[in-house]
């Protein structure tokens, strides 16, 4: 069952009802503001860090689900109705919400009046505007009044749902009827003290009312869909004193039969220098020339008309970097559109903020900003640069890292905990994709501090080592890297041994014991150690290499004689240096983590895909067959039915769930990379598919989840509900599965000294053409496909025949033609 339809032409998701399986999301912004808006107009806006700069206020685990956002009321002779249904829920002759690329329009129609509201950051502000048109379809005048509404959050998002003998005493608005630009309200709670923030809420006209109260506007004991004021068609006009401030601003409209007009509302984020706080000498009066001129850059629908079209101009500019051509709408749409779109919010937000995350427990993480970088380096370069450096600046001095850090501070955030001993290896990952992308090996060379302390500062390239470094030094008795809390798999705590309810396996002090090993940190190892090596050669450092390189094939070798299980690789050894993922056990026999991850590096590999004695055919046979379901592969299989102390989170999960035998869609591409390293693209293809939501979109009602992005977990087949999804957007997913068919399926990525043209997808796709920028030059790549096993592509460039697959990179501004044949 479908709930509405991809229109590829205009880069949007249609939503022609208001009742989809979950509330179906879109985020605007792309630098410093942000907003999460819903199909039904809920969600929440903040500036640049959801937690401490939340400017309208969400509550999660909410009834409904969707409760709360910005919403316009009408009043239309007694009839009251919201245009996105939620919140007052009357029926609607016509509803659409189409999701573009950093903007959303929600539609709705009642009575012979149409409104529909166009909702967008702006490039380079501070700011959510709604630009609202308002359309009379019927054949007689209407006289109509507007209500729009947002409820402010105090500041802090976690404060502000705790601490209430306090936050219900503080809330401070000022109203502005005859503003330069039309009407406004300041939200100031907290500006008279510490804070040299407020935000502004302001509507392109004189309103006919306002209200600031929640109370007053709800009404006693009543909901936001049986608002007192909008049912009595008259602004209270309050100003709020402590409890709920909002903001709301009523538009009386006359219409004539098919007259429309247009109205633009700002919600924007100011900042004053502590010198120019007041507008008066008491104290009282907030500076507001900055909010004027914020408003009075949006006084007109044609002011937000222009900053909308060079919002789209943007998004066409970074989209033209990579597209494909391929014959294959839903493969198109989802290389061209959605994944790289995904990529670009997940840069933005890491795991902070979505409908699963409510922005107050999670910053940006250390491991999970590495691997969006690799999603997104090719759209942004300048920005991945500037990423890497503050991820950098986190980084402890002996290369291990804290797992997560504030965007707003960009200090690191150990309430999350720490020592999850994969982190360090991904810096090396992120700063390698970025060098590939632009050639820019200077960041080797710039001072970063460590801690964020600047008397410990050395150049990036150090950091590199000390992330090298630190897996070397912590190395177990198979020679195995130690695991720490966690590697990758957060939920595979192998020294905590929580036995305490509600106790944090993230943050529960874990128990030394110097034996716990990570199959998947040595497979890790193995492919980003080859990489540091790398940079080392090219830094002219040989001995550092060799040495480097050295530690590599040491740990590929304990792999294959400590971590094979004869059909496929172990997951790692715990506290008493007992196996995990093994056929002796009945449970957790097999994981999907060391397999992708392994076969990726090159372990094991062996003479091509027909090489059944390989180690990596093998396992990745047992994946397909063991791991293997029509919605993706288990992260482990069989699920545990029981809690294993040793095994730590992992095993609190119900089995089919998250890291208990849930498709935990993060790895699967993993698997999908390794099929194309063994030359079986047919595999690697279908794997593909089994989890791209676009391909999964005729059974929404069955994944309930967006289907233009990818979701963290789909439900196992040990799940009672099987092939559910829940936590999308904000998923290392995105970026790994852009990796995977960009790069390994259609087979075009950077190297550091040309574009490398190798692509692998099996016979369903007999053609494509790739357009691909690459530091200043373009590349068009068109590949005949036979889809044999085995079968490596032959290059042509610029109608020469050339040995390898590396095509060098061209000077900026010149075009490349490359054929290819497979």
């Amino acid at each position: 069952m479908r709930f509405g339809h991809f229109d590829d032409t205009a880069r949007e998701y249609v939503i022609t009802t208001p009742h989809t399986p979950y509330p179906w999301i879109n985020y605007l912004g792309s630098e410093r503001f942000f907003s999460l808006l819903s199909h039904q107009a809920g969600g929440y806006s903040f500036y640049r860090d959801a937690k401490m700069r939340r400017l309208t206020r969400y509550r999660y685990n909410n009834i409904p689900a969707d409760a709360g956002g910005r919403y316009l009321y009408v009043h239309d002779e007694g009839d009251v109705w919201t245009p996105s249904w939620l919140p007052v829920k009357a029926d609607l002759d016509h509803f659409e919400t189409r999701h573009g690329l950093g903007y959303s329009r929600i539609t709705g129609e009642r009575g012979g009046l149409r409104v529909s509201t166009l909702f967008f950051v702006p490039l380079g502000e501070d700011a959510e505007v709604q630009k609202v048109t308002v359309t009379n379809t019927s054949d007689a005048a209407k006289t109509v009044t507007l209500f729009s509404f947002v409820e402010f959050c105090l500041w802090n998002a976690q404060d502000d749902q705790t601490n209430y003998q306090r936050n219900l005493s503080i809330g401070e608005v000022e109203v502005e009827q005859d503003g330069p630009h039309g009407s406004a309200i300041y939200h100031k709670t907290e500006y008279r003290e510490r804070r040299d923030h407020y935000a502004v809420f302001g509507v392109s006209t004189r309103a006919d009312g306002f209200d600031t109260d929640r109370d007053t506007f709800v009404g006693p004991y009543n909901g936001l869909g049986e608002a007192a004021v909008p049912r009595s068609g008259v602004s209270g006009d309050s100003v709020a004193s402590g409890w709920y401030p909002i903001g709301s601003h009523s538009v009386k409209v006359t219409l004539a039969p098919g007259e429309s007009r247009e109205l633009v509302y700002v919600l924007g984020y100011l900042e004053n220098p502590q010198d120019a706080k007041w507008a008066d000498d008491a104290h009282q009066v907030v500076n507001k020339e900055r909010a004027h001129a914020l408003l009075g850059r949006f006084a007109t629908p044609a002011q937000a008309d222009d900053a909308f079209e060079a919002l789209r101009t943007y998004w066409t500019d970074l989209l033209s970097t990579y597209s494909v051509r391929s014959g294959d709408e839903k493969l198109d749409r989802m290389v061209n559109i959605w994944n790289q779109y995904q990529c670009m919010v997940t840069f933005n937000m890491s795991r902070s903020a979505s409908f699963f995350e409510t922005g107050i427990g999670r910053g940006m993480g250390f491991r999970d900003s590495n691997q969006d970088l690799l999603g997104f380096v090719h759209l942004i370069p300048e920005r991945a640069r500037e990423r890497i450096l503050d991820i950098a600046a986190t980084q402890f001095p002996d290369g291990s890292a804290y797992h997560q850090y504030q965007p707003l501070t960009k200090r690191g955030n150990n309430d999350i905990g720490s020592g999850f001993n994969d982190d360090p290896l991904w810096l090396i990952a992120g700063t390698a994709a970025y060098i590939k992308e632009s050639g820019d090996f200077s960041i080797l060379d710039e001072q970063v501090p460590f801690d964020n302390d600047e008397s410990l500062a050395e150049p990036l390239f150090e950091h590199l080592t000390r992330s090298f470094r630190f897996t070397v030094d912590h190395l177990g008795p198979h020679g195995l890297p130690l695991i720490g809390r966690a590697d990758w798999n957060d939920c595979l705590n192998l020294n905590c041994f929580s036995s305490e309810p509600g106790e944090s396996f993230q943050t529960t002090e874990n128990q030394a014991g110097g034996v716990a090993e990570s199959v998947f940190i040595a497979a890790q190892f193995v492919l980003y150690g080859a990489e540091y090596a790398e940079l080392a050669e090219r830094r002219g450092l040989t001995d550092v290499a060799a040495e480097a390189r050295a530690a590599v094939e040491a740990m590929r070798e304990a792999i294959l004689t400590h971590a094979w299980d004869g059909d496929w690789f172990l997951r790692a050894y715990d506290f008493y240096g007992n196996k995990i993922g093994t056929d002796e056990h009945d449970e957790g026999k097999i994981w999907i983590e060391p397999q992708g991850f392994a076969v990726m590096a090159g372990v094991g590999v062996g003479s091509g895909p027909d090489d059944t004695d390989a180690p990596a055919v093998r396992a990745l046979d047992s994946v397909g067959e063991m791991l293997g379901t029509p919605h993706g592969m288990v992260l482990q299989y069989p699920a545990y039915t029981t809690y294993k102390i040793e095994l730590g989170e992992v095993s609190t999960y119900p089995p089919g769930y998250k890291e208990n035998g849930g498709i935990f869609c993060h790895n699967n591409p993993w698997v999908i990379i390794g099929e194309t390293v063994l030359g079986r693209g047919d595999r690697a293809f279908d794997y593909y598919k089994r989890i791209t939501p676009a391909y999964r979109e005729d059974i929404s009602d069955v994944h309930r989840l967006e289907p233009y992005v990818y979701a963290q977990m789909i439900a196992g087949k040990q799940a009672p509900r099987a092939g559910e999804a829940k936590n999308s957007w904000l998923t290392g997913t995105a970026a790994w599965n852009f990796v995977a068919v960009s790069q390994h399926l259609l087979g075009v990525r950077p190297g550091y000294d040309g574009l490398v043209v190798d692509p692998q997808i099996g016979p369903e796709v007999p053609t494509f053409t790739v357009t691909r920028v690459a530091r200043g030059a373009t590349y068009e790549i068109s590949v005949t496909n036979s889809g044999a096993r085995g079968a490596r592509g032959r290059l042509v460039v610029d109608g020469a025949a050339v040995e390898g697959n590396v095509v060098p990179y061209a000077p900026a501004g010149s075009t490349v033609r490359v054929e290819v044949t497979l």
